[in-house]
Formats: C-alpha cells, sequence, structure tokens
C-alpha cells in the first residue's frame, strides 16, 4: 500500500511541476485536463502526508517515554496512547482513498418509486418516501423536480419519478435501491390491525446523451391526450407522450407537463437512464468479482429497511441496524442511515481488496 502512495505522491509532484511551466498557458485543453487530475489526488496527497507527520510523532514520542523524568515521561505515555488511534485512523483512511472510484458517484440521479404489495396504503407510502428523499436532498442543497407521477386519489402515487441534481448525488443515495417495507395500522382500518405493504426504490444514475446511444428507427413515439388530475387546459390536447424503445421492450410515458415537447424531452432523460442501468447490470454481470470490489452495489430486488410505525422504529436488514428515531427519518433526516451504509460497503470493498483491518500502525 505505500508503495502505491508513494508513487501516487510522485506523480502529484510531476502534475504540480508541469502545471506551473509557462508553456501550460498557451495548451488550456492539457491544462484543464491536468489540473482535474490534480485535484482528483490532492485528498489521498494530504493524507498520506498527515500520516506520516503522525507516524513520526508517534515514534518520537515512545522514545520519550523512556526519559528519566517521570512526568515527561508519562506525558509522553498519554501523546502515544492518542497518537496511535489517530494513527490507525489516518491508514484506514488511506485504504478508503485507494479503493476503485464508483464512476457514478459525481452523477445525478433518477430517482424512481413504486407501489408493491398492499395497494392503497404502498401508494401512500410511496408519497410518504418521496417527500422523505425530498426534504433529504432540501438539506444537501439538491435540486428536486418530479419528472412523472401517477397519483391516486388519497393522495398517494402508483408511481413517482424525479430527478434530483447536485453535488455526489449518487454518492450519497445509491444504497436506497431496493424493496422499503412499511407496517402500520391503515387510518381505514377498524380493528387496529398492522398492515405491511412494500415499495420498491429504483436509483438510476442520470445518463447523458454520449453515455447511451440511441438510434431514432429504434423508437416509437405517441402522443395523446393526458388523462387524470392536471388542471384545467392539460388533458384538452395531445401533450403525453409515450416512448417505446423497440429493441428492449421499455416504455416511458410522461404527461405532467401542458408541452409536448417537454414531455419527451423528460421521457427521453428517463429512457436513457433506464437504458444506462441495463447496460449497467449487463456489465456487473459478466464481471460479478469486480463488481463484488466496487464500493456501491446491491440488489433492487432485495428487501433492505423495514419501517415499523407502530414502535417507531426503522431496520436496516442489509447492515443489521436498528434506530428508533422514525419520525426525524420520515422527515428526512438520514444521514445516520446512510453514513452506516457508506461505512459497511467500505468496509467490504476493503475486504474483497485484501486489505485486514488495521491492527498495526507499522509500514508492513
Amino acid at each position: 500500500m505505500f508503495r502505491k502512495l508513494d508513487s501516487v505522491e510522485q506523480h502529484f509532484l510531476e502534475l504540480e511541476s508541469r502545471l506551473s511551466d509557462p508553456e501550460m498557458a498557451n495548451r488550456p485543453g492539457e491544462f484543464r485536463k491536468l489540473s482535474q487530475e490534480h485535484a482528483s489526488l490532492q485528498e489521498i496527497v494530504d493524507e498520506y502526508r498527515q500520516y506520516r507527520k503522525l507516524r513520526d510523532e508517534l515514534a518520537a514520542n515512545k522514545e520519550l517515554v523512556y526519559e528519566t523524568d517521570p512526568e515527561l515521561s508519562a506525558m509522553a505515555k498519554d501523546e502515544v496512547k492518542r497518537l496511535e488511534v489517530e494513527v490507525e485512523a489516518s491508514k484506514r483512511n488511506l485504504q478508503i482513498l485507494l479503493l476503485p472510484k464508483d464512476p457514478n458517484d459525481e452523477k445525478n440521479i433518477l430517482l424512481e418509486i413504486r407501489a408493491g404489495a398492499g395497494g392503497d396504503e404502498a401508494a401512500l407510502f410511496v408519497a410518504e418516501l418521496f417527500r422523505l428523499y425530498q426534504r433529504y436532498g432540501e438539506r444537501q442543497g439538491w435540486r428536486v423536480e418530479v419528472l412523472s407521477a401517477n397519483a391516486t386519489g388519497l393522495g398517494g402515487f402508483k408511481e413517482i419519478i424525479a430527478e434530483i441534481t447536485g453535488q455526489r448525488v449518487y454518492s450519497r443515495l445509491k444504497w436506497e435501491g431496493g424493496v422499503h417495507r412499511v407496517q402500520r395500522v391503515p387510518e381505514t382500518e377498524a380493528q387496529g390491525r398492522i398492515h405491511t405493504s412494500t415499495v420498491t426504490v429504483a436509483v438510476l444514475p442520470e445518463a447523458e446523451e454520449v453515455d447511451v446511444t440511441i438510434n431514432p428507427v429504434d423508437l416509437r413515439i405517441d402522443v395523446f391526450r393526458s388523462g387524470g388530475a392536471g388542471g384545467q387546459g392539460v388533458n384538452t390536447t395531445d401533450s403525453a407522450v409515450r416512448i417505446t424503445h423497440i429493441p428492449s421492450g421499455l416504455v416511458v410515458v410522461c404527461q405532467d407537463e401542458r408541452s409536448q415537447h417537454k414531455n419527451k424531452d423528460k421521457a427521453m432523460k428517463i429512457l436513457r437512464s433506464r437504458l444506462l442501468d441495463i447496460e449497467t447490470e449487463r456489465a456487473a454481470k459478466t464481471h460479478a468479482d469486480a463488481r463484488r470490489s466496487m464500493v456501491g452495489t446491491g440488489d433492487r430486488s432485495e428487501r433492505i429497511r423495514t419501517y415499523n410505525f407502530p414502535q417507531g422504529r426503522i431496520t436496516d436488514h442489509r447492515i443489521a441496524l436498528t434506530l428508533y428515531q422514525l419520525p426525524e427519518v420520515m422527515e428526512g433526516k438520514i444521514d445516520e442511515l446512510i453514513g452506516a451504509l457508506q461505512a459497511f460497503y467500505q468496509m467490504e470493498a476493503l475486504k474483497a481488496q485484501g486489505l485486514a483491518p488495521v491492527n498495526s500502525v507499522s509500514q508492513s
């Protein structure tokens, strides 16, 4: 690991030297590329330098432990205890920073939430779960825009699709894909019995046009009048758009906008991301071992979380984490859940890379 870190730091210094070359002013394209690479290495180089500083301080204090002055020796022992913890933490950070990067981490996402088992209760929970992510996005400074929604008469949704844009959205929400189970007493339940419902969540990295090539001849585009609620005039023109991708059989419908053009743009955005997701899953199955070594994998068909309202309890089954903070979580306060999931998958990735847990502060 340390040979690799030495190599990274040496490359970082070479980039600094090249960027300081006055001739770079005449090569803006190359300068931009080198600057981005330099910035991407800054964090790991800073952490490595901090690690070496802490390691040297630790070695110096270990020598002072054997001083004849009792007061100086006691102070050194206290410093050794503190520094051993900090060196170990820094080494773990370095191991994590050396893990393969998820290429989608910087991307925006399409969030798709659909009602599963449970009828109206499931549809109501789709609306509540969407509100949870909406509130979380607000706290992160992200923008949340609904692309498509299929509402029910009770305030729920059979399906809702939203685009979430901002800084490192996918890196924070990629763990949310899967089956979410809710246990509670419906308002319509006279006997007070607890019902169990499910909704499914898909988190798709947003695909740019350069990520997915779509041949226009492979598309069938139909327009029709929007149905359901939507305000005066929405369902009086052929503004709704249905796009069918013939090779894959994927169908996307958008009818929320009054403009046919806007509905088509939204539908194409959804279609591109779904096609990219299919390609990603196909590549993942082909390279299963490589996928297991990445930070950020998961099966969206897996039951990942249970929301138990009578007990105010939320349990993430992947990491056996239970929190009695359900009201706060439903208000979008999910940082503790996301942090625990990130730590878990980072540990799994470390194991897959053959990096055992840190038990020593030596360079061995």
